[in-house]
């Protein structure tokens, strides 16, 4: 879905990248490297579900301050800050089915109902769910929440479409896919851009995790058994190599926008 907007607004710079091509290849695969690397560290690190979630945590909490004390977008910046919510919205999602014995169909059920309150509270605030105008401290902290409620919405989704629903990993990608290039066919047509936007964010971490769950998981359990650890390391070279093209293409800007000196 490529964006018709500036990334300007009359209030100052928009915190957040254009919605292009790019930006939604970078955002499946950081989904699927959220699903990946949360199983890797947990199990094929050895670091433990319990270790995992406190360090993923940690990095998040510092990277968001980072992101949001930030006087400018900064493409790095805001797509670690997505990688970690991606793998810290699984491991959330993870607690509840595996560590506390919660249905996916009640996680699911709950996490919507989070969203949808941070959308309602974010509306009655700016009166604007616009991803344009992120421009202040408090719509973009009301933007982080809803990607986080996100990641973690689309996980267990996921995880009921693909396990609980018996739909397994190819036959769920193939259906998050189409209902994702509906939502694009449908913003082609004159579809609310911001509903359409949110719409699409919310299926792409399905999608990813059920490429993410084909890719990793042994044939036995009808993947490819490419494992964790190889499918985490190709989709985050690929992010690297995306997020430094956009790093130096907002530095070329920058540069050129400079009035020259006399």
């Amino acid at each position: 879905m490529t964006s018709v907007y500036s990334p300007q607004t009359v209030h100052g710079q928009n915190k957040v990248p254009e919605i292009t091509l790019t930006f939604w290849i970078i955002k499946v695969l950081s989904t699927t490297v959220g699903e990946t690397a949360a199983d890797y560290l947990a199990v094929n690190a050895g670091w433990g579900q319990g270790v995992t979630r406190a360090v993923m945590a940690a990095l998040l909490c510092a990277i968001l301050a980072l992101q949001l004390g930030a006087a400018r977008f900064r493409p790095w910046l805001y797509w670690l800050a997505v990688v970690l919510v991606s793998i810290v919205g699984t491991q959330i999602t993870d607690l509840l089915t595996d560590g506390l014995n919660v249905s996916l169909y009640l996680s699911t059920t709950l996490f919507a109902a989070a969203l949808a309150a941070i959308f309602s509270i974010w509306y009655a605030s700016e009166r604007t769910l616009s991803m344009h105008t992120i421009v202040t401290r408090r719509r973009e902290s009301f933007y982080w929440a809803a990607i986080l409620f996100t990641f973690a919405l689309g996980t267990a989704a996921g995880d009921l479409a693909t396990e609980a629903a018996g739909l397994g990993f190819v036959r769920g990608a193939i259906i998050f896919g189409v209902l994702i290039a509906s939502i694009w066919l449908l913003f082609r047509a004159g579809a609310n851009p911001v509903a359409t936007f949110w719409l699409a964010y919310i299926l792409t971490r399905p999608f990813g995790a059920a490429l993410g769950d084909l890719l990793t998981q042994a044939r036995a359990y009808g993947g490819l058994g490419f494992g964790a650890q190889w499918t985490s390391a190709l989709f985050l070279a690929a992010i690297v190599g995306l997020v430094a093209m956009l790093e130096f293409t907002a530095r070329s800007r920058r540069a050129n926008s400079q009035p020259l000196q006399h």
